[in-house]
């Protein structure tokens, strides 16, 4: 567990939804799509950060 790619984790998923949110409300739907990529990979990089935390228990 690191708390440097639990960070990296969060960043993704802020940084995903704030694309997918601005691309949405310029019909950039390409780049919408990018950004809910881009946050999916942050939520299952936490998923992953979490599983790994349950296991040092």
């Amino acid at each position: 567990m690191s708390v440097g790619e639990k960070a990296k984790a969060k960043a993704e998923q802020a940084v995903g939804k704030t694309v997918r949110r601005v691309a949405h409300s310029v019909h950039k739907e390409t780049l919408a799509a990018k950004g809910a990529a881009l946050e999916a990979r942050g939520r299952i990089r936490g998923e992953k950060e979490r599983a790994k935390d349950s296991f040092k228990r």
